[in-house]
C-alpha cells in the first residue's frame, strides 16, 4: 500500500517535471540577462529525477525527443569523495571560502571528508537516493552550528572538522525509521 502510494507520488512529480521541460526540449526562446536564447539546437541531457522513470512512464512527446536511455549505477562512497575533492569549486572549498568571509579558518581532515562521503552514500542507500545532492544536505548539517557561531572563531582561530565531529553532527540523520508502525 505504502509502496504503491510512493510510486504514484514519484510518477506524478515526474510527469509534472516532464510537462515543464517539454517546451524547452521542443524548442523555444528563453529570456536571459544576456538576451534571448533559442533552444532549437541544444543538446539536453536529462538525469537525476528521471532515474525512477521507466520509458513507459514518460510522456510520448519526450520519448521521441530523448531516444537514448542509459542506466546509471548509484554513486559509491568513493564517487562521493571524488565529488568533494576533485572539482575546483567543490563543496568543501565553498564552505572554507564562505566562513573565511567571517574571518574564520576552517580545515577539513582527509578522514573527515571521507566520513562525509561515507555518510552521504549510506543515507542514499538506506533512505532515498538523491545522488550527489545528498552531499549538500550532509555538509549543511555538519556546518550549520559552526556557521552560526563563526564570530567566536574570528580573528584567525582555526576550526578543524574531524571524523568524530562529522559523526556527532550527522548521527540523527542515520537513524533508520521503522515504517511498519504506520501500516494498518
Amino acid at each position: 500500500m505504502l509502496s504503491a502510494f510512493l510510486y504514484l507520488f514519484r510518477l506524478r512529480n515526474c510527469l509534472l517535471m516532464q510537462r515543464d521541460l517539454l517546451p524547452l526540449i521542443e524548442g523555444c526562446s528563453i529570456s536571459t540577462k544576456h538576451g534571448n536564447v533559442k533552444t532549437d539546437h541544444m543538446l539536453f541531457v536529462c538525469s537525476g529525477a528521471f532515474h525512477s522513470c521507466k520509458p513507459s512512464d514518460m510522456l510520448a512527446e519526450l520519448q521521441g525527443r530523448l531516444p537514448i536511455r542509459v542506466e546509471l549505477k548509484p554513486l559509491t562512497e568513493n564517487d562521493m569523495y571524488l565529488i568533494l575533492t576533485v572539482p575546483e569549486s567543490n563543496l568543501i572549498r565553498q564552505q572554507i571560502a564562505l566562513l573565511s568571509t567571517e574571518g574564520m579558518e576552517v580545515t577539513f581532515s582527509d578522514d573527515a571528508v571521507r566520513e562525509i562521503a561515507r555518510v552521504a552514500a549510506e543515507i542514499n542507500s538506506t533512505i532515498e537516493n538523491i545522488g550527489a545532492r545528498r552531499l549538500h544536505t550532509v555538509l549543511e548539517r555538519i556546518m550549520d552550528e559552526v556557521s552560526f557561531t563563526a564570530d567566536d572563531f574570528a580573528g584567525g582561530k582555526n576550526f578543524q572538522v574531524t571524523p568524530a565531529y562529522v559523526r556527532e553532527r550527522v548521527s540523527p540523520m542515520l537513524v533508520k525509521s521503522d515504517l511498519s508502525k504506520y501500516i494498518l
